[in-house]
């Protein structure tokens, strides 16, 4: 082939391009689905669901198009789905009552509180689904931190105490996969020791371990109830958003600790740190896609100004690419239903 360039000269593209033409692998759909370097299935999900108490109702989170709190009964329906569908784990987040928040988080160590009774609701169902439990404070605290305070400051060891019974606690109730998301110094330690100790030497934790001070997670406290009780900000524990290499020391303190997963969160605007650490510790490693990242596709979408389920799968496409092993995302019900052509 040749054409006429600008300047009136003979171009011949075989002789620049030597053979090398990247498009025929492009041309085809079926040629496209054969050397696709990266894929979304159901194994891949982790689907995070909100709870609240009550009998057989749900409850719209309305900065969450599409997402709903449940009722104990309701969780175990939708467990069952999980189920169903083939998506492997489900992660569940308490909206606590406000009546039964307090300075200490006394309702975390309450071993009949609703994410136990979640636990064992579903348990006894006996679906082959992993339950997956937040392990913090601030789903409990009357000030919205996930530690312990002595005035404004935010208490460390006192803390990693607390979270250490409320691990076990959660293991008593049935929970696969502790994940501890508070950020305190030392919380993971001190959790593996506590489960093997309790005899729960082969329970899982998935720490998050890149857990960042960040803008994108307004929805989420809306739909745990804890957006207005919080007081100040949380950045004296979760990390800057600037900085990649104190990831990477926080993702190996963790793994030193006993972490079998470690989770970046959020998700897309940390897709370097997943392949930092994916890169530096081989580790099995997962991507929040977080409430807000979910509300704004969402939110475009309504809109109109993107297309919904393109943008679902492309942003999910793009943690796989940057080496995520899974990802937690609220559109995990909706994927894997278009994944099994439901």
């Amino acid at each position: 082939m040749q054409f006429a360039s600008a300047s009136h000269s003979s171009v011949d593209m075989n002789q620049i391009l030597k053979g090398r033409r990247m498009r025929r692998n492009r041309a085809s759909d079926w040629s496209r689905r054969l050397i696709r370097e990266n894929d979304m299935s159901t194994n891949d999900l982790i689907w995070p669901i909100f709870l609240i108490d009550g009998v057989n109702k749900t409850d719209p989170v309305s900065s969450m198009p599409g997402v709903e709190r449940y009722t104990v009964d309701m969780a175990v329906r939708a467990a069952e789905e999980a189920a169903e569908l083939g998506i492997p784990v489900i992660a569940l987040f308490p909206n606590t009552d406000p009546d039964l928040r307090d300075e200490t988080g006394s309702e975390a160590l309450n071993d009949n509180n609703l994410t136990c009774r979640a636990l064992q609701a579903i348990k006894a169902e006996g679906f082959p689904v992993g339950l997956m439990t937040d392990v913090a404070l601030d789903p409990y605290t009357s000030h919205g931190h996930d530690g312990l305070m002595a005035g404004d400051h935010i208490i460390n060891d006192e803390t990693v105490e607390r979270l250490c019974r409320q691990a076990l606690i959660q293991a008593q109730a049935g929970s696969d996969i502790i994940a501890p998301s508070d950020m305190m110094d030392g919380r993971i330690g001190g959790i593996r020791a506590a489960l093997d100790n309790g005899g729960y030497e082969n329970l899982q934790i998935m720490a998050y371990s890149a857990k960042y001070a960040s803008a994108f997670y307004g929805p989420f406290r809306d739909a745990v109830g804890s957006n207005a009780n919080l007081k100040g900000d949380k950045r004296t524990y979760q990390m800057d958003p600037a900085n990649t290499d104190e990831a990477l020391k926080e993702a190996e303190l963790d793994l030193n600790e006993g972490a079998d997963m470690i989770m970046v969160k959020p998700g897309m605007p940390y897709l370097d740190i997943i392949r930092r650490i994916k890169d530096a510790f081989l580790s099995p490693t997962y991507a929040y896609q977080v409430s807000g990242e979910y509300a704004m596709i969402c939110a475009a979408a309504q809109n109109g100004w993107i297309d919904k389920d393109k943008a679902m799968l492309e942003s999910l496409l793009a943690f796989k690419r940057a080496g995520a092993d899974g990802v937690l995302t609220y559109f995990a019900p909706e994927l894997a239903r278009k994944l099994n052509g439901k």
